[in-house]
């Protein structure tokens, strides 16, 4: 039987009971790890990171826990290579895909300790001016954010297992609330050696943070009403999540990233041979292979106006056809597999769902694999397919979590917003023009419905940062079916981990509150 990776709680490492449950190479099939969390003290580790993380944790200013942050960071980047061979043995990533993950984690930590820095010494945040209550100004109130008082749990998705941990857990930190990770069992290796790496660094305060690898199961129990819960995965999990007794009687706060429609919609000015139409080419093929499709922003509809149907299906299937999938270690392959061999099975599954109500422009079922053997591979090529008709209401409900995406025409643009619209809520979709005012318009007719528009004119063909890249400088997540949740967006997301509060009283109680506390 492989290693069992111990899970770390209450300041110490901890084996869990029973075999564990196995983690696999997704293209060979070999058993890498075990994981279990069974048989543990989940409501004392959890009581222990309220207590001793969050007290040491509160007593340090904004600016001493940025520091924090980054030496995390320096950490992280010391150990990098080997993440990216975990990540190569248990995600089947290329290693430009695990970069997106393993980068995008330690990036995302050193910009969130610059914020801090900038932060100074404070232990609160004010929210707005004093306002006076009395006429002669003489009571008013003041609105301050203060770091909650218990724990931040995170149940995380398997598709980063990097990048999902240190994204939240930046900002928690930054705050002075406690970690406690769960990362999905399926490739939590890498999340569990990071946080190993930083606890051997002795760079954190005792429970400032945990992990526990394996089932989820006990840890909701164990939460009270002042901590927090940030989950990202599907919305089925989501909705257990909200009707469990810590959320419905406790009030424990949630932040919820689900499912996913997200679109690709080409502006009728674009026409094929345009820059505009290049562009939107390269950003749904790009969508479509990096990390096997298993992106939560990844492009699932692409909306293209009915007269350049047929021209988009042609080009991008051109482009499809030429990307190589297999063994990620071996370097002609552009695209690796998909996580597990389960999730091969629920991606297959969704593709015949799919070709039910739309017709194949590209068969990715079809694709030869590089070096890697399709009866125990997780490996499958990217798969386009087109509904003519626009009619196809399955296409609007049903993600696909992998390399597959959907093509679909609109009459005008006020079809298309409507279409777009039917996937009821999405993390982002990026736009295509040459027309910098009727993208501006149409991003603003979408907005409600989003948590990102992203528009991509000419002008910036060379310089956006990609449809699917999340960028801790702008918020990350989405209205309705998208979670309803809210990450990142620069400062705005310790607003999570603090409490709202109005303080009230004379003029001369409020100025001895000091600007962020002693």
């Amino acid at each position: 039987m492989s290693t069992l990776l111990p899970n770390f709680l209450a300041g110490r490492w901890q084996a869990g009971d029973g075999p564990g449950a196995p983690l696999f190479d997704p293209v060979s099939g070999a058993e890498l790890a075990r994981v279990s969390s069974a048989g543990l003290d989940l409501a004392a580790a959890c009581e222990y990171a309220r207590h001793e993380g969050g007290t040491a944790l509160r007593a340090l200013t904004y600016r001493e826990r940025a520091g924090l942050l980054a030496a995390i960071a320096d950490v992280l980047k010391a150990n990098r290579d080997r993440y990216f061979d975990i990540a190569l043995a248990n995600s089947g990533t290329t290693h430009r895909d695990s970069a997106v993950d393993i980068d995008g984690a330690i990036f995302t930590l050193g910009q969130y300790a610059r914020w801090g820095t900038e932060l100074g010494d404070a232990r609160w945040l004010p929210d707005g001016e004093a306002v006076p209550l009395a006429k002669d100004g003489s009571f008013r109130s003041q609105h301050v954010s203060v770091p909650v008082r218990g724990l931040a749990l995170f149940i995380n998705a398997f598709n980063f297992p990097a990048w999902g941990l240190w994204e939240k857990a930046a900002p928690a930190l930054l705050s002075g609330v406690p970690v406690v990770a769960k990362p999905a069992t399926a490739t939590a290796w890498l999340a569990q050696a990071m946080v190993a790496d930083v606890i051997a660094a002795g760079v954190l305060p005792p429970g400032a943070l945990s992990i526990a690898c394996g089932s989820a199961r006990g840890l909701l129990d164990a939460l009270q009403p002042f901590d927090v819960v940030s989950f990202t995965g599907s919305a089925d999990t989501a909705a257990a999540i909200r009707a469990h007794d810590a959320v419905v009687r406790r009030s424990v706060r949630v932040n919820v990233e689900a499912d996913s429609l997200n679109s690709a919609l080409l502006l009728p000015d674009a026409p094929p041979g345009s820059p505009a139409f290049d562009l939107l080419i390269d950003e749904v093929v790009r969508e479509m292979t990096v990390k096997s499709g298993q992106k939560c922003t990844a492009i699932r509809r692409i909306f293209v106006p009915a007269a350049h149907y047929a021209d988009a299906g042609r080009a991008i299937s051109a482009r499809l056809a030429q990307i190589t999938v297999g063994d990620p270690r071996n370097d002609a392959v552009h695209m690796g597999s998909l996580v597990s061999r389960a999730q091969w099975e629920s991606v297959r599954a969704g593709i015949a769902q799919l070709r039910r109500h739309a017709e194949v422009l590209h068969d990715g079922e079809a694709t030869p694999l590089v070096d890697a053997d399709p009866s125990v591979s997780a490996c499958i090529g990217p798969t386009l397919l087109g509904a003519p008709d626009a009619s196809a209401g399955a296409v609007h409900e049903i993600e696909v979590f992998g390399p597959v995406a959907t093509l679909l025409p609109y009459r005008d643009l006020d079809d298309a917003t409507r279409q777009v619209r039917l996937g009821q809520g999405s993390l982002v979709t990026s736009i295509y023009t040459g027309d910098d005012a009727l993208a501006a318009r149409v991003a603003l007719e979408l907005a409600d419905a989003h948590g990102r528009l992203h528009v991509v004119t000419p002008a910036v063909g060379a310089t956006h940062s990609g449809h699917g890249n999340v960028m801790p400088m702008s918020l990350h997540g989405g209205p309705g079916r998208a979670g309803g949740g809210e990450e990142l967006g620069g400062l705005r997301a310790l607003q999570f981990y603090h409490r709202r509060t109005a303080i009230q009283g004379a003029g001369s109680v409020l100025d001895g509150l000091g600007a962020g506390g002693p």
